[in-house]
C-alpha cells in the first residue's frame, strides 16, 4: 500500500511538472497511462524513486506507462536474477529490449578484423546469447563489429564482417533473436571503431540478407556522424530492428539538446513501427528532480493518442 501511494504521488509530480495544459484539441494524458511507443529504461535510470532494488525499478517504471526495458550488462547477470527478472517481465506485460551479446564489442578489433579466433570466440558469444535470450524473453541482441584494423583495406573488412554475420544468423534464426547492428560515431565517443554510419549498415544488412540481423538505428550517434536523421531512417526502414535514443550534445533525455524527438517520435508511430525505443542516455540533472524530467521529457515527447 505504501508503495502504491508513493507511486501516485510520484506520478501526480511527474503531471504536475509538465506545466501547461495541452491543446485543446489533444486529450490531457492520464498519469501512468501506457506511452504511444514502447520506450525502455534501463536500471538505474529511477533508483532516487523507485530504490536501489532492481525489480522495483522495474515495477516504478510499468506504473509510469513504460512498456519494455533494456539492460546491455545483462549477460554479467546471475541466472537467479535472470529468472526472477524474467518472471517479473512477464507479470508487468513488458517487452525485452537489446543486451549486449558478445564480450569486447566495443574494444579492440574482434571478427571485422577476420582473425579466426575472434571469430569462433564471437560465434561462441552468440550461442550463449541464444540461451539467455530464450531465458529471459528477448528478441533483439546488441552486435558491434569492433575497431577498424589500420592494416587492412576496408573491403575485406567488410568481407569478414558480412561472412561472420551470416555465421552468426544461421545460429540466431532458429530461435527467433536478432542482432542489431549499432553504428557508432567516431567524434565524441568511439573513434576507430569498424561501424560508423547507417548507409554502411544497410549495405552489411543487405549482403548477410537475413531477418535475424538488423539495424540498431542510435539517433544520438547518428545525430553526431550523420545528421540526416528521418531522410536516413526511410531509406534504411526495411533493415531497421532497433531504435535507442539520446540528446545530443550530452546524451541526456530528449528535450535537452538539439535533436527534435518530437517529431521523430511521431514519425516512427505514423510509419507503424512496433519495436522497442530504448532509452541509453543519462539523465541531466541528479536525484528524483531528474528522473522526473526524464519521464516528464517522454510525456511531452510522446506522439498523441
Amino acid at each position: 500500500m505504501q508503495r502504491r501511494q508513493f507511486l501516485k504521488s510520484a506520478a501526480a509530480a511527474v503531471a504536475a511538472s509538465t506545466g501547461a495544459a495541452p491543446a485543446a484539441c489533444s486529450p490531457p494524458v492520464p498519469p501512468g497511462a501506457p506511452f504511444q511507443l514502447a520506450y525502455a529504461p534501463h536500471f538505474g535510470m529511477f533508483r532516487n524513486l523507485a530504490g536501489k532494488d532492481l525489480l522495483d525499478q522495474l515495477r516504478f517504471a510499468a506504473d509510469q506507462g513504460f512498456q519494455a526495458w533494456e539492460d546491455n550488462g545483462m549477460r554479467g547477470r546471475d541466472r537467479e536474477f535472470q529468472n526472477r527478472f524474467a518472471a517479473e517481465m512477464e507479470r508487468l506485460g513488458m517487452t525485452m529490449g537489446v543486451f549486449v551479446a558478445h564480450d569486447d564489442a566495443f574494444g579492440k578489433a574482434n571478427f571485422s578484423s577476420g582473425d579466426g579466433k575472434a571469430r569462433k570466440k564471437f560465434l561462441d558469444d552468440i550461442r550463449h546469447s541464444v540461451e539467455l535470450a530464450q531465458r529471459v524473453r528477448a528478441k533483439w541482441v546488441t552486435v558491434v563489429p569492433g575497431e577498424l584494423d589500420a592494416r587492412k583495406p576496408l573491403e575485406y573488412q567488410t568481407a569478414n564482417v558480412i561472412d561472420t554475420l551470416r555465421a552468426a544468423a544461421e545460429i540466431c534464426q532458429p530461435s527467433g533473436m536478432t542482432m542489431v547492428l549499432e553504428p557508432l560515431n567516431p567524434w565524441v565517443n568511439h573513434p576507430n571503431m569498424f561501424l560508423q554510419r547507417i548507409p554502411q549498415a544497410f549495405m552489411i544488412c543487405r549482403a548477410v540478407n537475413s531477418p535475424s540481423c538488423k539495424i540498431l538505428f542510435d539517433i544520438y550517434h547518428q545525430q553526431i556522424t550523420e545528421g540526416n536523421l528521418i531522410g536516413n531512417i526511410d531509406r534504411a526502414w526495411s533493415e531497421i530492428g532497433y531504435f535507442q535514443v539520446g540528446d545530443h550534445p550530452g546524451r541526456k533525455e530528449p528535450t535537452t539538446g538539439e535533436i527534435q524527438y518530437k517529431r521523430i517520435f511521431a514519425h516512427l508511430k505514423e510509419k507503424g513501427f512496433e519495436g522497442i525505443v530504448g532509452m541509453e542516455h543519462g539523465n541531466s540533472k541528479s536525484g528524483k528532480e531528474g528522473e522526473l524530467a526524464v519521464i516528464q521529457a517522454y510525456r511531452q515527447c510522446d506522439p498523441p493518442v
